[in-house]
C-alpha cells in the first residue's frame, strides 16, 4: 500500500491552475467582443493574448523553468493587464475611423491611431513589467517560492509590451475592416456615458468637497489596516495531514506502540480519512534522527467532494485534534511538504517555536517548563509542549577499579561485556549477492530486560571463573538529555507551540508580552522566536527595502513617459487609493497580511501606474484639442475639455479595468490545491483595481482641472488680458 504520494498533489494543483488560465482567456476575450461590438476588432486583442502567453512559455523553457503553481500563477495574474494596450489601441482606432476625414486611407488612419497612443502604452506596460522585478530580491524560502511567479509575470508583461507596439498595429490593419458601429450607437458605450457623465459634472462643480471626501475615505482605511493580522504564508492545502504528537521522554517501546495504535484507530474512524500510517521513533534511515517520543502519522484524506457537508480542512483538523487528545501527549498538526521545509529551515515543526539558549541543560529545561505554563493562557494556543531536554532515562555502569584489579580484569574487559551482551556487537557480515548485512549478537531480552537481571550478567576472568557484573560495577538508573542540541555555539532547547484560529504575527506579539511578564530569564540565557514567525520577520525586513525600490523604479519610468513631476504625482495618487479597496477586501475576506498578499500589492502598484498613465493620456488629448481650437477661454472651457476627455473615453477605461477584473475573478472563486496562495495574491489586486478605477474616474478630473487652471490656463488668461481671469473661480 502506498503510504504517501506527492504526484497527486502536483497534478491536481497544476490542473486546477491550468483550467483557471483557460477560463481567464475565455472571459477576457468575451469582454473584448462585448465592449467593442465588432468581432474582427476584438480578434486583434484575442490573438495577442495567447501569442504573449506562448512567448512566455518559450522563455520559461529557455531558462529551465517548469510548470508549477507559482510559474502558472504569474501568467494567471497578468492575463487581464496583458491586453490593455491592444484594447486601447483598437478603441483609439475606432475613434479615428469614426471622425477621420475621407481624404485619408484606412491604413493611414489606423497607423496614426497606433502612433498616437503607442509610446505611452509601451511605457505603461513596461512599468507593470519592471514593478515586479524587486520580487527577485526575496531570499530563502520566500525567494524560492515567488521567483518562478516573478519570472513568468515579467515574461508575460514584457512580451505583451512588445506585441502591443510591434504586432498589434499590423493586426489592426489586417483585421479592422467592414462597418464600425459609431460610439453614439453602441449600446454599451451609450449606457456608460449616461451613467458616468452626471458624476463627472458633480465632482467638477464641487472640487474641494470631492477632495475632502477622498481624504476621509483614505483615512477610514487606517483602522482596517491595523486590524489585519499577519502571517508568513497562507497554508497550501496538500490533501494530506501530518500529525506529529510528542510524548514525554522515557516511554517504552510497548507504550509508544500502544499510543500509536490507539491514535491511528481514532483517526481512521473519521469519515474524511482515506488511510493512516504512523511511526514512532527513528526510521531505517540516517536522515531521520527522531527520538522514540516523536510520533509521525501520515493521514491521507479523501477528495473534498466526498466530505461531509460544511466540512473544511480547518474544521477537520480541529475535529481530529479533539479526537486524539490523550494524557501525556502534546499534539501538533501540519502537512508533509510544509513540515519538511520548516524542519529543514528552522528545526521547528509547529507554526511557532521558541528556542532557549544557555550554558546548562537543567536551567533550559526549567525555563521551557515555565514558558509552557505561561503560553497556555494566550488566546489561539491549541497545544504547547516544552521539550524535556533532561528527561531521558539512562542506565549507568560505574566500574569499580579496585574490584576489577582483584580479579585480574581491566576496564576494557568489563566494557566489552557491557557492549556485546547488553548493547550488541557486530561479529561478522553476511554476503548475499551484492548486498551486505552485519550480524549482531547480544543476550536475549529475558536476560537484559530489568535491572536485577542485568546485575547477574557474567564476566569471565583470566583465571577462567565467571562473576556477576555487579561485583565489579555499580549499576544505576539516571536521567539526562535525550538529545543535545547546539546552535550558535550554545546549548539549546525547544518549546513547540501549535496555533489555531489566530494570525501568527498577532499571536507572537501577545505571547512575547506574556512570557516577558511571567518568565524571568537567568543571566546568560536568551530566547529566540522561530518557526513561521522567523520567516515572516525575515520577509518583512526584506519587503521594507523592496517596496520603496519598486516605487522608485515606477517613478523613473513615469518620468521618462510623462516628462512631468506633477503628472507623476497625479499618477502615483492611484496607489494609496487602490490600497483602500485592497485592504478592505482583505478584511472582508478574513485574509491576513502575508508575503503572498504583499506580492499582490506590488503587482497592483504596477497596474495602478499603467491605468493612471492612460487616464492622463485621454485628459491631455482633450485639453490639447480644446486649446488648439481656441476654446480654452475660461474655467468652464477647461471643465468641458476635462469632461470630454473623461466621459467620451469611458469605454476603453472600462474595458481595461473589466479585462483585469474578469481575468482575476476565476482565481477568486477557485478552490482546491494551490487556490489559497493564489487568492491571497489576487485579492488585493481585485479590491485595489476597483477603488483606483473610481479614483481615476472621479478624482483625477478634479485634480487635473485644478492643476491646469492654476498652472497654465489662469496665468495665460491673466497675461493675455493684462488682468485677472473673469471667471472668478480659481479652485
Amino acid at each position: 500500500m502506498t503510504t504517501y504520494d506527492r504526484s497527486g498533489l502536483i497534478e491536481r494543483s497544476i490542473e486546477n491552475l491550468r483550467n483557471k488560465l483557460l477560463e481567464e482567456m475565455a472571459i477576457v476575450s468575451l469582454v473584448c467582443i462585448i465592449f467593442l461590438w465588432h468581432f474582427r476588432s476584438a480578434l486583434v486583442a484575442i490573438i495577442t493574448l495567447p501569442l504573449s502567453i506562448l512567448l512566455a512559455f518559450v522563455a520559461m523553457r529557455a531558462i529551465g523553468l517548469g510548470s508549477n503553481i507559482m510559474s502558472l500563477g504569474g501568467i494567471a495574474i497578468a492575463i487581464g493587464a496583458m491586453i490593455d494596450a491592444a484594447i486601447i489601441m483598437i478603441e483609439n482606432a475606432h475613434k479615428h475611423l469614426e471622425h477621420a476625414p475621407g481624404a485619408k486611407s484606412r491604413r493611414e488612419i489606423l497607423i496614426e491611431a497606433a502612433q498616437e497612443v503607442g509610446r505611452p502604452l509601451f511605457f505603461s506596460l513596461l512599468i507593470i513589467t519592471v514593478s515586479f522585478l524587486p520580487i527577485f530580491t526575496l531570499q530563502a524560502q520566500e525567494g524560492r517560492l515567488f521567483q518562478p511567479l516573478a519570472f513568468t509575470k515579467t515574461f508575460a508583461m514584457g512580451f505583451a509590451a512588445l506585441t502591443s507596439v510591434l504586432i498589434v498595429p499590423f493586426l489592426m490593419v489586417l483585421f479592422i475592416r467592414g462597418k464600425i458601429i459609431p460610439e453614439h450607437k453602441n449600446p454599451i458605450n451609450r449606457f456608460l456615458i449616461w451613467a458616468y457623465h452626471p458624476f463627472v459634472k458633480l465632482v467638477l462643480r464641487h472640487r474641494v468637497a470631492t477632495l475632502l471626501c477622498a481624504a476621509l475615505l483614505l483615512g477610514s482605511t487606517v483602522p482596517v489596516v491595523l486590524r489585519l493580522g499577519s502571517e508568513f504564508m497562507p497554508p497550501l492545502y496538500e490533501g494530506t495531514f501530518l500529525y506529529m504528537p510528542i510524548t514525554l521522554p522515557g516511554a517504552s517501546v510497548q507504550t509508544a506502540q500502544q499510543v500509536l495504535t490507539l491514535q491511528d484507530k481514532l483517526i481512521r474512524s473519521v469519515p474524511e480519512v482515506a488511510s493512516v500510517f504512523g511511526k514512532a521513533g527513528r526510521a531505517l534511515t540516517a536522515t531521520d534522527p527522531a527520538p522514540l517520543e516523536m510520533i509521525e502519522t501520515i493521514i491521507n484524506l479523501k477528495p473534498e467532494k466526498e466530505w461531509r457537508p460544511g466540512m473544511s480542512p480547518e474544521k477537520l483538523e480541529a475535529e481530529l485534534d479533539r479526537l486524539v487528545r490523550l494524557p501525556g501527549v502534546a499534539n501538533a498538526w501540519t502537512m508533509p511538504i510544509k513540515a519538511r521545509t520548516d524542519m529543514l529551515s528552522t528545526g521547528i515543526r509547529t507554526p511557532v517555536g521558541i528556542k532557549i539558549f544557555g550554558p546548562k541543560l537543567e536551567v533550559i529545561n526549567d525555563i521551557g517548563t515555565q514558558i509552557e505554563g505561561a503560553i497556555g493562557s494566550v488566546r489561539g494556543t491549541r497545544n504547547v509542549f516544552s521539550e524535556r531536554v533532561t528527561g531521558g532515562y539512562y542506565l549507568d555502569f560505574t566500574i569499580r577499579r579496585d574490584q576489577i584489579a582483584r580479579h585480574g580484569l581491566n576496564v576494557e574487559d568489563v566494557e566489552m561485556v557491557i557492549e556485546s551482551a547488553i548493547g550488541g556487537a557486530n561479529v561478522t557480515t553476511t554476503v548475499e549477492g551484492r548486498e551486505r548485512f552485519p550480524v549482531n549478537v547480544r543476550y536475549q531480552r529475558g536476560y537484559r530486560g530489568d535491572l536485577n537481571t542485568l546485575k547477574r550478567t557474567l564476566v569471565s576472568t583470566p583465571s577462567g571463573h565467571q562473576i556477576p557484573i555487579e561485583q565489579v560495577a555499580d549499576i544505576s538508573l539516571t536521567t539526562g538529555p535525550t538529545v543535545v542540541r547546539t546552535e550558535q555555539g550554545q546549548l539549546l532547547g525547544y518549546v513547540y507551540v501549535d496555533v489555531a484560529g489566530r494570525d501568527i504575527g498577532g499571536y507572537v506579539e501577545e505571547a512575547k508580552r506574556v512570557v516577558g511578564q511571567m518568565v524571568k530569564l537567568p543571566e546568560g540565557y536568551t530566547l529566540e522566536w522561530s518557526g513561521q514567525y522567523e520567516y515572516m520577520e525575515r520577509a518583512s525586513q526584506r519587503l521594507k527595502i523592496v517596496i520603496p525600490v519598486t516605487l522608485l523604479l515606477v517613478i523613473v519610468l513615469l518620468y521618462f513617459s510623462t516628462k512631468s513631476v506633477t503628472k507623476i504625482g497625479i499618477v502615483l495618487l492611484a496607489v494609496p487609493f487602490s490600497l483602500i479597496g485592497a485592504f478592505w477586501l482583505l478584511f472582508l475576506l478574513g485574509y491576513n497580511l502575508s508575503v503572498a498578499v504583499w506580492v499582490g500589492i506590488i503587482a497592483l502598484a504596477g497596474v495602478d501606474a499603467e491605468t493612471g498613465v492612460v487616464m492622463l493620456l485621454y485628459l491631455d488629448h482633450a485639453y490639447d484639442k480644446y486649446k488648439a481650437e481656441g476654446r480654452m477661454r475660461n474655467l468652464r472651457d477647461l471643465q468641458d475639455a476635462v469632461e470630454d476627455g473623461a466621459v467620451k473615453r469611458i469605454r476603453p477605461k472600462m474595458m481595461t479595468v473589466m479585462a483585469i477584473l474578469m481575468g482575476l475573478l476565476p482565481i477568486m472563486w477557485s478552490s482546491g490545491a494551490g487556490a489559497d496562495v493564489m487568492k491571497r495574491i489576487a485579492a488585493p489586486m481585485v479590491g485595489g483595481v476597483i477603488t483606483s478605477f473610481a479614483l481615476e474616474l472621479l478624482i483625477y478630473p478634479v485634480i487635473y482641472t485644478i492643476w491646469k487652471w492654476r498652472r497654465e490656463v489662469k496665468p495665460a488668461l491673466a497675461a493675455g488680458s493684462g488682468g485677472g481671469a473673469t471667471d472668478g473661480s480659481d479652485s
